[in-house]
């Protein structure tokens, strides 16, 4: 998963970054509105996670121009404001989950994981298709009774690839999932990562739509 983080606090945005990264994905910072709004124009996120008191406005700003553009993109408030007047407001406004600072970090993460497994609809947590099944919470993957050695990034592909059986996800897509504005991105990387994760495979199960991208069989 791609995510936003937006929070003005340097410890928490830092140590967001990287304990969410620490969880296989990938987290891009922002400390204001304004970045915020810029970096949602022009990068596809997944998941939010936003602050309330910024230094230039509010986070709702924020909430409003994601839900104003109807993209599929969660939004999980983490905010100091713990009044249920505020949370009202936040879920009302259209954040899928709110959390009241402090907090703990592995339920941030728990509450990240069930807000895209609505947005996907899905009950269950781990992801099934065909002989494939990956669990986005162990970061676990496997074929039939056979476990999956993954990279960080090989497993990005492959749960994008279960995510939406049936789609076509092209290149450019997989590399706005894979890589953080700070990465840089090898003119092959993505066809080198699928290359590496159908050797792991039974041939077939990855299927390449010429000029499109890939799908599974």
């Amino acid at each position: 998963m791609r995510l936003l983080v937006v929070e003005d606090d340097a410890v928490l945005r830092d140590g967001l970054q990287v304990g969410l990264s620490a969880n296989g994905w990938t987290v891009d910072a922002v400390d204001r509105v304004e970045d915020a709004l810029t970096a949602l124009s022009s990068t596809v996120f997944d998941l939010v996670v936003l602050d309330l008191g910024l230094p230039d406005g509010d986070g709702l700003e924020v909430l409003r121009y994601v839900r104003a553009r109807k993209t599929e993109v969660g939004v999980v408030i983490l905010s100091a404001r713990d009044a249920v007047a505020d949370r009202i407001e936040g879920l009302d406004t259209g954040a899928d989950d709110y959390l009241a600072k402090p907090f703990d970090l592995n339920e941030v993460a728990a509450r990240l994981r069930a807000v895209r497994r609505r947005m996907l609809g899905r009950a269950t947590p781990a992801l099934r298709h065909g002989l494939l099944t990956v669990d986005p919470k162990a970061r676990l993957a496997w074929f039939g009774d056979e476990s999956l050695l993954l990279s960080r990034r090989e497993f990005a592909i492959l749960e994008a690839l279960v995510e939406r059986p049936g789609q076509v996800i092209s290149r450019s897509q997989l590399e706005e999932r894979l890589y953080g504005w700070q990465e840089e991105i090898g003119s092959n990387a993505v066809e080198v990562h699928i290359h590496h994760l159908r050797a792991k495979l039974v041939p077939g199960v990855i299927r390449t739509v010429r000029g499109v991208g890939y799908t599974l069989s």
